[in-house]
């Protein structure tokens, strides 16, 4: 049993690593039926390979007690060379597993190119998300609205995802409804997701960007049809529309609050099909990138940041009012 201790250990060790985090693994809590296939395929796997390692150390412990060195051990001299039984274990088993791990990841896969099986026979809600350094535009384009930072979905409905990018690749990701996709500039990508649940859900950029990396991301409100619908038609009628020159200052390189528009840009853009669009607003608009670490830009750093700081506070102040 003494010998036995240091995979038990090891054991303990890693079981208190993985159940130590499990209250941020929001992507084990999923509110969709995207989220749940991905989880299910996770799960499956995790367990599959667990019980690949489970026999593997098994084996490594018998065959280390069994042929130890010790007195009165009669030696064990084995001959397996040119095994065909040995030689057919070994390539069969890897075969049966990888097989076993690609069927249902590749069945996952293409099935989430569709929408959900569930509500296949739904039509889809479509968003353009677009994605900015450093923040997110969606567009409802059968709505005409646009929004900045978040965005409402009606629960139970599918939802189409056109996904691009203003300018560097980003990845548009929502844990509890799906997984990731990348969005990048003068293409486009689709990603169907899904929510179940009422509520608020947090979606970021899950690819590196740049310093305000940290910061772009969004809010997706699920809410009933009924909801939905009040929230288009209160929207179209009190948000302004959004102008050619309200949108190239959403181009220049920063966070904004959380904005509302009664109208898109997909009337004079599409990112994916005008790759270059951002880098001539910036231009038009006088901007001029800052060279990382150079004194400029730890200046223009420290002058968001105040800024950000500003609006905290003033933010906290009102709401101190409120109450």
């Amino acid at each position: 049993m003494r010998r036995l201790k240091p995979f038990f250990t090891f054991g303990l060790l890693m079981a208190v690593l993985m159940l130590s985090g499990c209250s941020e693994m929001v992507i084990l809590d999923p509110k969709g039926p995207v989220g749940q296939q991905q989880k299910d395929l996770i799960l499956y796997s995790i367990g599959f390979m667990t019980f690949i390692l489970i026999v593997v150390y098994a084996l490594t412990a018998f065959i280390v007690y069994k042929y130890r060195d010790r007195k009165n051990h009669k030696g064990y001299d084995p001959d397996n060379e040119g095994s065909h039984l040995l030689e057919t274990i070994w390539w069969i088993i890897p075969i049966i597993i990888t097989i076993a791990l690609a069927v249902p990841t590749v069945k996952t896969i293409y099935s989430l190119e569709g929408p959900p099986e569930e509500t296949k026979d739904q039509k889809p809600l479509v968003i353009h998300a677009t994605s900015v350094d450093w923040k997110w535009v969606f567009t409802y384009p059968e709505q005409d609205i646009e929004t900045v930072n978040y965005l409402h979905i009606p629960e139970d409905r599918p939802v189409l995802f056109k996904l691009t990018s203003a300018d560097s690749m980003a990845s548009f990701w929502v844990p509890q409804l799906g997984g990731q996709k990348y969005a990048m500039a003068g293409m486009e990508t689709k990603l169907y997701l899904q929510a179940d649940e009422q509520g608020t859900y947090e979606g970021r950029n899950s690819n590196f960007t740049g310093e305000g990396f940290t910061d772009h991301t969004f809010d997706v409100m699920s809410m009933s049809d009924k909801e939905f619908e009040k929230w288009v038609s209160e929207t179209k009628t009190d948000a302004p529309e959004l102008t050619k020159e309200q949108y190239d200052k959403l181009m220049l390189p920063g966070h904004v609050k959380e904005m509302t528009f009664s109208s898109t840009h997909l009337g004079w853009v599409n990112h994916a099909d005008e790759a270059d669009y951002a880098m001539k607003a910036r231009e038009r608009l006088g901007y001029e990138p800052k060279i990382p670490h150079s004194k400029a830009a730890k200046e223009e750093k420290k002058k968001r940041e105040e800024e950000k700081k500003k609006q905290e506070e003033s933010e906290s102040h009102g709401d101190s009012h409120a109450h």
